[in-house]
């Protein structure tokens, strides 16, 4: 990162997560309006705009703030002791905060209730393990390209989250923010709250795993001469 402030680091934070809300949010209603019932159209496009958003957030806001835009990414910066803990805690904060400023920003756009809760049951143990294993995917990806060609990162986390929206069985929420905002939509891309606390535990979980994966690909650094 550059010599950004932390009020610089959290309004790229904050804003970026906003955005891919919307992004997520909007292009699932969209997605959903104009697919005439196909749901593989909708999370077509659904997916695409994600993955392109991605790759257009994480330019503009990675040199302010890393772009995380996601508290198990943060988490895992905090661990590999990258990013401050007091850092940590207002990154997830305003992570949470943007997020479902996202959401409402979307169903403004689209003339919906601002404020909704999800009745979108996500609730089955394939789903929990899919967000583990989406999650875990997700910080291999980041940690590795940034080991071997970090300019590549934005292009490769948003194929990857392009990509997993279809192989995972829970179209690959794999972030604590988008699975809490996500419950304030009862759209296209919405999760019950009922469902929400397993996700975020399956995406810690993966989240884990994935730095630990990651730490044991790195190349071992030479010994001082």
């Amino acid at each position: 990162m550059s010599g950004a402030t932390t009020a610089q680091r959290l309004l790229a934070e904050g804003l970026g997560t906003a955005l891919l809300l919307a992004t997520v949010v909007g292009s699932g209603i969209m997605g959903e309006t104009l697919s005439g019932g196909n749901v593989a159209i909708a999370l077509l496009a659904n997916s695409i705009a994600t993955g392109a958003m991605l790759v257009v957030l994480i330019i503009v806001f990675g040199p302010v703030s890393g772009a995380h835009f996601n508290p198990a990414v943060s988490g895992v910066m905090l661990a590999r002791g990258e990013l401050p803990l007091v850092l940590f805690g207002a990154y997830a904060a305003v992570q949470i905060l943007g997020a479902i400023l996202g959401v409402w920003a979307a169903h403004g756009m689209f003339g919906l209730p601002i404020i909704e809760v999800s009745t979108k049951v996500r609730s089955r143990a394939p789903q929990w393990l899919a967000e583990a294993v989406a999650t875990f995917g997700l910080i291999v990806t980041i940690l590795g390209t940034i080991r071997t060609r970090p300019e590549a990162v934005p292009l490769t986390v948003g194929l990857y989250i392009t990509a997993a929206y279809w192989f995972t069985a829970s179209t690959s929420f794999a972030n604590p923010a988008v699975t809490i905002a996500r419950s304030f939509t009862d759209t296209f891309a919405g999760i019950a709250p009922a469902g929400a606390p397993a996700f975020i535990l399956s995406q810690i979980v993966g989240a884990v795993a994935g730095s630990l994966v990651a730490v044991a690909l790195a190349p071992a650094r030479p010994e001082p001469g």
